[in-house]
């Protein structure tokens, strides 16, 4: 991919909306904090926040997000805001109730993304994580019911633009011979230690948009055991940021972004959130970027041991699948 000298620039979805290509992520952004750090990443110049319901920080987004449009400095327009719809909201009446409920969490009239958080659904009217022991309480709910719900909400003007995460090709392709409206996008783990190349070329053949989520192996993640790896610390990466005078960081990023990967790094450091956004004035080689590609170890870390790979609508049956 090849990109202007604009701040932020974007790409056009299948939907026809321009979509930046680094936005703020904001999972595992604490209360009291994600709202400041939404604010900073907006007044540095980020156009694209992600965010979901079952982040449970939405309000605190919201509020952001009406004191900045009320202010004017910058327009709601310029703003690319995307939302998850969780495992528990997945039968069409309440898909159609969450969307409602997250549009008024972040203080909206429309979104400019939304995407189904997982293709699993979950008991719904209880908690977001039903359990019965350690085994979690699965609904018999299929997500072309969500999906209808969203399209919709597409055809009264609250959503813009549609998509999935977490979901496998083949899920991808039941979705796209059912649906009206067409996929737009894919959010998914990807970083040069799991960089999904059967999912990308599925992808590219179809012409949906990826956005990569701990596109940084996501150092913090509660999910990573003791001697993970760590692409902040591999040396590669590391060498190529000294050449360029960058940071690991901005060299993992760039690498996803030069491939035609959206990036949503998390950052609630005001020095770290302005690095990430800073990824254009500077290009990788050629050989730098076989040298990263040479680094997929196919290594998730959203390991998530097949515990629900009985129900119909999980995506891994086996790790051949990931």
């Amino acid at each position: 991919v090849i990109f202007s000298e604009m701040a932020v620039p974007s790409e056009k979805l299948p939907s026809g909306h321009d979509m930046p290509w680094v936005g703020l992520g904001t999972w595992m952004a604490a209360p009291g904090v994600v709202g400041e750090s939404v604010e900073k990443a907006l007044n540095a110049g980020y156009r694209h926040i992600d965010c979901a319901h079952a982040y449970l920080n939405q309000p605190e987004i919201g509020a952001v997000f009406k004191k900045i449009f009320d202010e004017g400095n910058i327009a709601r327009s310029d703003v690319f805001i995307t939302s998850k719809i969780w495992n528990t909201f997945h039968s069409y009446e309440k898909a159609k109730e969450v969307i409602s409920t997250i549009l008024r969490e972040l203080s909206l009239d429309y979104l400019d993304l939304m995407l189904i958080h997982w293709p699993m659904g979950y008991e719904e009217g209880g908690e977001f994580f039903p359990k019965e022991g350690e085994k979690m309480r699965f609904s018999n709910e299929d997500y072309l019911g969500t999906w209808k719900a969203m399209e919709e909400a597409v055809a009264e003007g609250r959503i813009r633009s549609l998509g999935v995460s977490n979901f496998n090709h083949a899920q991808m392709e039941r979705l796209q011979e059912h649906a009206t409206i067409k996929l737009s996008m894919i959010q998914v783990e990807l970083h040069p230690y799991f960089q999904q190349a059967k999912l990308r070329a599925w992808c590219k053949e179809k012409g949906v948009a990826i956005t990569a989520y701990s596109s940084l192996g996501n150092p913090s993640m509660p999910f990573r055991k003791q001697g993970d790896p760590n692409i902040l610390l591999d040396e590669t990466v590391i060498e190529i940021g000294k050449r360029l005078g960058k940071t690991p960081a901005q060299v993992a990023l760039r690498w996803a972004v030069q491939h035609g990967i959206h990036v949503i790094p998390k950052s609630t450091n005001e020095i770290r959130i302005q690095e990430n956004l800073n990824l254009f004035s500077f290009s990788l080689t050629e050989a730098d970027m076989a040298t990263i590609d040479a680094l997929d170890k196919n290594w998730r870390i959203l390991d998530l041991s097949f515990r629900d790979s009985h129900h119909p609508h999980f995506p891994y049956k086996t790790k051949e699948d990931w």
